[in-house]
């Protein structure tokens, strides 16, 4: 029979606690207080402007700072420990709350696009100065959140997400500004409309590729970068392996790849040295050419398998 044997040695098994969104918490709710307070000023702005742009950007700031919120209550829910019902515990949380942003996103940006097409359409007034005053504001705040963020955009969906979704409400935040500079200097309102379209458009693409990248963790596709094919032959270099098959790699979440194989070992190697020593060695390579610490290796002697179709028969 073969052995399954999950080695994780110095690693602890308190998963959710090192997800890659829960370690940047604190960025995170740095950026939610900041977007929460830019929302009030643009929405107040553009109330009193009638600045559809810059209600827009407003609308797509808060959705970004409902984004927030989601992840960082997900990536509290993931830190709860694993149990034998769900022996990930809730990682897949961070995942879901990822899920639902991209698709706020996609709302956000159809409900603009929608009213911006009816505002080219008919004539409405726009005071430009709280319009530029609220933008600039929302542009300046949108940098500090970029800079906050950088970084740690490249270890969590929940994080890269904002990242994007700040740097979206910049480009919106510099679109209301160059439409209120048009209607002070042209008297061309419809610009207002024009810069809401903008902003629309720019949110779709943002919002599908995090909806993308979402997907692949639910249907457990092999995580970006990892070569499946690379980490065969490096187990084959492995002293004593003969073979190995039924390879599967997947993510759990952002930062918590997951992989396992069936291994055929030499039988002289597997008495020489132990099933432990093996495992070590696998394991290790996983971990240091891969950053993979959760491996499950079935480890089976060669005489196993050469016997198979005999025991099957």
């Amino acid at each position: 029979m073969g052995h399954d044997h999950s080695h994780s040695h110095g690693h602890s098994h308190d998963y959710g606690a090192s997800t890659a969104t829960g370690r940047h918490r604190r960025r995170l709710l740095l950026v939610l207080a900041i977007t929460l307070g830019v929302v009030v000023v643009q929405l107040v702005a553009g109330l009193v402007s009638g600045s559809l742009a810059l209600l827009a950007d407003a609308g797509h700031m808060f959705s970004d700072a409902a984004g927030l919120a989601i992840a960082l209550t997900a990536a509290w829910i993931a830190a709860r420990p694993a149990t034998d019902h769900r022996t990930f515990g809730y990682q897949r949380a961070e995942v879901l709350a990822a899920l639902g942003n991209a698709l706020v996103l996609i709302v956000v940006a159809v409900f603009i696009f929608v009213e911006g097409v009816r505002r080219l359409q008919g004539e409405s007034e726009v005071q430009t100065t709280p319009m530029l005053t609220g933008a600039v504001i929302g542009a300046a705040a949108n940098i500090a959140g970029l800079l906050i963020l950088h970084g740690a955009h490249r270890e969590s969906l929940n994080v890269r997400g904002a990242y994007l979704e700040v740097l979206g409400d910049l480009v919106g935040s510099l679109a209301v500004i160059v439409a209120g500079v048009v209607i002070v200097l042209t008297g061309w309102v419809q610009a207002d409309a024009l810069a809401s379209l903008a902003i629309a458009v720019f949110i779709v693409p943002r919002a599908w590729s995090l909806l993308r990248d979402v997907v692949d963790v639910l249907l457990e596709a092999t995580p970006k970068g990892m070569s499946l094919e690379t980490i065969r032959e490096h187990v084959l270099s492995a002293p004593g392996v003969v073979d190995v098959h039924d390879i599967h790699a997947w993510t759990i979440t952002s930062g918590v790849p997951v992989f396992s194989a069936h291994v055929v070992v030499d039988d002289s190697v597997l008495d020489a040295e132990g099933m432990d020593h093996v495992l070590d060695r696998l394991q290790g390579c996983l971990g240091e050419h891969f950053d993979t610490e959760h491996c499950t290796f079935q480890l089976e002697p060669a005489s196993h398998r050469e016997h198979e179709p005999e025991q099957h028969a």
